[in-house]
């Protein structure tokens, strides 16, 4: 017979913050536009703090637990937040500050996380481990989000920002790849690590550079606000 108690427990502690960790992000670009003169967001209804607005069905949803399912690190998407930069009152900059609110938030929530973290004996005794998972989840994935939307290829984040802040010819180089991005992405991430392992060689740049920038992260975090 299946645990559904247990089944339950396990789907919440990964999917409670995997789904607070991305709509939040997208939600922090919706204010961030909003401060600097963009009401899109807002005249749309997605200026606001609740999950509902910005779950997309397949990246918030199913993608997920599809990969829980296979075993593999969370991660998904929500619904981007409409940005118009017309309408920012320093559209370059402003579109840096609004790129860089997303990995901002998922950072602030990170921090949270390992301030929660410390107090969860004073729940009740029968949610501490539970409450526990949920926050150590969280600490993982917001910081996941973090770097990972902070890599310099449009149209991440890190991207955005790169072209805010290149020199213009080299700016508009970089943004013509926003098209290609994604390929990018799955190129570097998932077909370049099959094609070292069928010819023997080591390459896994979530090992080399996204996980070593978490726990640096991490290690500046609990610096600030101590252990978890």
């Amino acid at each position: 017979m299946i645990d559904l108690g247990g089944l339950f427990q396990q789907i919440s502690v990964m999917a409670l913050p995997l789904v607070f960790a991305i709509t939040l992000h997208e939600a922090a670009h919706g204010y961030v536009a909003n401060t600097l003169g963009d009401d899109t967001a807002k005249r749309l209804g997605r200026l606001s703090l609740n999950p509902l607005r910005h779950i997309d069905p397949f990246g918030t949803l199913i993608l997920p637990a599809m990969l829980m399912v296979m075993g593999n690190f969370l991660f998904g998407w929500a619904k981007p937040v409409p940005v118009n930069v017309s309408r920012l009152r320093s559209p370059r900059w402003g579109m840096v500050a609004v790129a860089a609110a997303g990995p901002m938030a998922n950072i602030v929530m990170a921090a949270l996380a390992i301030l929660a973290i410390r107090y969860v004996t004073l729940l009740p005794h029968a949610v501490v481990d539970w409450a526990r998972l949920n926050f150590a989840n969280a600490i993982y994935i917001n910081l996941l989000l973090a770097v990972f939307n902070m890599l310099p290829i449009p149209p991440l984040d890190g991207g955005r920002v790169l072209v805010g802040v290149l020199p213009r010819p080299l700016a508009m180089q970089v943004a013509r790849l926003e098209n290609y991005g994604v390929l990018i992405l799955l190129g570097v991430l998932v077909v370049l690590p099959l094609l070292g392992q069928a010819v023997g060689v080591a390459f896994d740049p979530f090992d080399m550079v996204i996980q070593p920038a978490m726990n640096l992260l991490l290690e500046g975090l609990i610096a600030v606000f101590g252990d978890v």
